[in-house]
């Protein structure tokens, strides 16, 4: 009899194993997906407004269950700033979900004449019946509910496997889903690591991955051998562009927003800074002072401004770019390497400058608490360098007027660009918006639309022809 794998989960203010997790095999992913499959038919029948309507019910139960996915969100990533909102987020994604989907369901359908005068066609939307959710550590509540709220209301039954590393917020969302039967009968949980998610991929009909470049490329391939849609939403290297122009407070404090919310463990956190030549070092010096002011959430965990790296592994990450740029001549003027606390790794805000493109820190996503600062002389060189990347998921760009900054926004090449703030992707991000380059895969479509599946139906209003009349009509 195989023994069940078992996965140490670690806490991040102590460094210390809390418990353990244990693994579904792929057996047992396969069984559950087959029962999401077998009850998404009931689930696709009730229609929209009966899925509106127990989405909804199903909010008023994550409204009861609020502190208790706050809590355990927040233990997952050390008490970092997203966890404190994660439940409202939560709730705000049902309720503009369903408050958007009858247009974009109705926006869907299509009708009209086809090519032949005698025939005309209309469309019917069919939901993918099982989507696979994998979704990554930095933001564990809001990354995975996300993705997993649209395809419900479409219609398609829910399997989220969440990051092996942080684990805990999946037991109170549970009890929240518990209390409304027609959802807990097609969204649930597999909980597990890297093989667990290979063995979603190979059960559901369409993959929404969050993560690494790296993982996403074997979720790609392994949706390619499958011929399944997927949808990658991977790494960013996010730059502000701050024109000589601009209010220096201002884009000091959106950098320092854009650079250190959750310890810079955002997916579209600003990971370098350009700013016009004239400026530059009253920027840094700005900078500077403001991130001096910013302490980490040591010992108190709702005191001071930065928690702790959720992941051990990733403050590795952020030390040796540091390292690789100071080797090749970058300057150090605040913050150094991380350091533990009570066994939690944490960094002070650090600000580089001197940095250059042949550096891992203005080259590879660092998702830490960093600051490159690099000067520029004209906006062709400023959009050269924003565009100098393998990355496209968001920038930012900041001037004297807004007219300045679009001119700007325009030329760079990412999904989304904040315009006179940075970091706005968080409020507003369009929902048809598309990442660049290895920053994601898949175009989207509105909200629903995207997991739904068209299906065309051509009605002839004439009798058949046979093969000899057309052809003679062809002559």
């Amino acid at each position: 009899m195989q023994t069940a794998k078992r996965i140490p989960v670690r806490d991040p203010r102590t460094g210390t194993t809390e418990f353990e997790l244990q693994a579904l095999d792929a057996t047992e992913v396969a069984s559950l997906c087959a029962r999401l499959r077998k009850n998404q038919r009931a689930w696709e029948a009730l229609g929209l407004k009966g899925r509106i309507e127990v989405m909804q019910r199903w909010g008023q139960a994550v409204a009861r269950h609020a502190q208790a996915i706050v809590a355990a969100d927040a233990q997952d990533t050390g008490y970092n700033q997203v966890s404190q909102i994660s439940a409202q987020m939560l709730l705000g994604t049902i309720r503009g979900t369903c408050a958007g989907a009858p247009a974009q369901y109705d926006a869907a359908l299509r009708s009209g004449a086809s090519l032949l005068p005698n025939v005309r066609y209309e469309s019917v939307l069919k939901a993918f019946p099982v989507v696979g959710v994998i979704s990554p550590w930095n933001a564990p509540t809001m990354l995975s509910m996300l993705h997993a709220i649209p395809p419900l209301v479409a219609g398609c039954a829910v399997v989220v496997k969440p990051s092996e590393v942080t684990p805990r917020f999946v037991t109170p969302l549970l009890a929240s889903i518990a209390e409304v039967p027609e959802l807990a009968a097609v969204f649930d949980f597999a909980q597990g690591d890297g093989e667990t998610g290979a063995a979603v991929v190979e059960n559901v009909d369409l993959i929404s991955f969050t993560g690494s470049v790296p993982n996403g490329r074997k979720v790609a391939q392994a949706c390619a051998r499958r011929l399944i849609p997927c949808e990658l939403e991977l790494g960013g290297k996010d730059p502000l562009v701050v024109t000589a122009t601009a209010n220096i407070d201002h884009a000091v404090s959106a950098a320092v927003r854009g650079a250190l919310t959750s310890t810079g463990q955002v997916c579209f956190s600003i990971e370098r800074v350009y700013v016009e030549r004239s400026i530059h070092d009253e920027f840094v010096q700005a900078l500077v002072a403001r991130c001096q002011q910013i302490q980490v959430n040591h010992p108190q965990p709702l005191q001071g401004h930065m928690g702790p790296f959720i992941f051990e592994r990733q403050a590795r990450i952020v030390d040796g770019h540091l390292d690789d740029a100071l080797a090749k001549g970058a300057k150090l003027v605040a913050g150094g390497k991380s350091f533990s606390l009570d066994g939690g790794l944490y960094m002070q805000p650090t600000i580089l400058t001197q940095v250059t493109h042949d550096m891992q820190i203005m080259k590879d996503e660092t998702f830490g608490p960093v600051i490159p600062v690099m000067a520029f002389d004209t906006a062709d060189e400023a959009v050269e360098l924003a565009n100098d990347t393998e990355f496209g998921l968001s920038a930012a760009v900041i001037a004297g007027t807004e007219a300045e900054a679009l001119a700007i926004a325009r030329r760079i090449n990412a999904g989304n660009v904040s315009v006179q703030d940075a970091f706005l992707t968080f409020a507003a991000a369009p929902a048809e918006s598309d990442s660049f380059g290895a920053s994601g895969l898949g175009g989207k479509r509105s909200g629903i639309q995207r997991y739904l599946k068209r299906q065309a139906l051509l009605i002839s209003s004439a009798a058949p022809t046979c093969l000899t009349q057309a052809a003679l009509a062809a002559r």
